[in-house]
């Protein structure tokens, strides 16, 4: 079900299970890691960049620590999530406050990015269906509480469900204005499938619902000539401007990658899926796939500013989009599109040429996107415990 894109690329089986073992080490155990222990049952995952653990990295170390059956650490960054960022009660009851400074364990913001809850809530109930409930954490409660804590916001004292209920689309924010506007990057249909699937909380129907919508969202938000998207956007899919003009940049790197695990895991959508994959790499090619950029106008030109990184304002070949652009390969069956996988297996996490270092989000998507392309990104079934 799952392709190995290294192995049709010609790479050895053992060679691949190095590569991804060697990201996972670098990422989560080595000098640049990126993965920090707290006593005996806890850890975080940071951006160290930036001096903060948010609940995207340590979402997304959840799911990479469920799909490589790496109990001992879901569980360390589940309780330290949990402990110090879930609100207990009040109107934010279940959702997680989305930055905290791991040293002073001062929170940035009390408010939420709903990809953080979006991802927690798939994690546990890919954890349920892999470990069971009752091996120390109850994973199947733990998502309940969650979703159901979800379904009680109505906009009291200004928080919402994590998903705009009209709309059916997953919103920047689940508060105030940002619950009326979106970032293409959290629309991820495949997880709304798993939660049909798995979550049993009664609202199945509208979960494929959303998985639909997203589906649908993503054919207006990607340019037709570029297949490049906005950071920020209405529901309608146009670009949403905030301080500034909304074009393709950091955030919208995942999106290749988000509809990749959806072509991959439910195959719905395989016509405009496909198509989509071919128009993005022909345009990465036209940049040259050894030196494209990493931030673009919606019509692939350089945009007038350039969004700072890490104290670095320029344009990159980075790896991030390296990842997720040799992801996007698992929606095309042209031998040609191997190129960009072969780029990828030849990347390096390491320092650009000019010190700029960014172990947390590329390192995180490069290990996501060697997983997709070696086939270690599965949809967790439930398994006899």
């Amino acid at each position: 079900m799952y392709r190995n894109l290294f192995r049709e690329a010609g790479y050895d089986q053992k060679e691949i299970d190095q590569k991804v073992a060697k990201a996972y080490y670098d990422v989560f155990e080595g000098p640049n890691r990126v993965y920090f222990e707290v006593g005996d049952t806890m850890a975080y995952v940071s951006d160290v960049k930036n001096h903060d653990a948010r609940t995207e990295g340590l979402s997304y170390g959840m799911m990479i620590a469920v799909q490589l059956n790496k109990k001992d650490v879901f569980d360390r960054i589940w309780r330290w999530s949990k402990k110090y960022l879930q609100h207990q009660d009040g109107p934010r009851e279940a959702y997680f406050a989305w930055s905290i400074n791991p040293k002073t364990m001062r929170r940035n913001s009390e408010g939420s990015a709903s990809d953080g809850e979006l991802y927690f809530i798939t994690d546990l109930l890919f954890a349920s269906n892999r470990w069971g409930n009752n091996t120390g954490i109850n994973y199947y409660a733990e998502a309940r509480w969650i979703l159901d804590a979800m379904w009680k916001k109505n906009g009291d004292a200004g928080i919402y469900n994590i998903i705009n209920t009209e709309h059916k689309q997953i919103s920047f924010v689940p508060e105030g204005g940002g619950y009326n506007w979106t970032d293409p990057s959290y629309h991820l249909p495949a997880f709304f499938e798993v939660w049909a699937m798995y979550a049993r909380d009664g609202h199945e129907q509208f979960y494929k619902d959303c998985a639909d919508t997203a589906r649908a969202f993503l054919h207006r938000a990607c340019a037709a000539g570029t297949g490049l998207n906005p950071d920020y956007t209405e529901f309608s899919g146009q670009p949403h401007n905030t301080r500034m003009q909304s074009v393709f940049r950091y955030d919208s790197w995942r999106v290749p990658m988000n509809i990749a695990m959806d072509y991959n895991w439910f195959g719905k959508d395989r016509a405009w899926q496909h198509d989509y994959a071919r128009r993005f790499q022909a345009f990465l090619r036209s940049k040259g796939i050894d030196q494209f950029g990493d931030q673009f106008n919606l019509d692939g030109t350089p945009p007038e500013y350039i969004l700072q990184a890490g104290g670095f304002r320029k344009l990159r070949h980075s790896l991030g989009l390296v990842s997720t652009s040799a992801a996007s390969v698992l929606m095309d069956t042209d031998k040609h599109s191997l190129d960009f996988v072969r780029a990828l297996w030849d990347a390096k996490l390491q320092p650009y040429d000019d010190g700029y270092f960014d172990p947390y989000y590329d390192g995180l998507l490069y290990l996501f996107s060697l997983m997709h392309l070696s086939g270690k990104y599965h949809i967790i079934k439930p398994s006899p415990h």
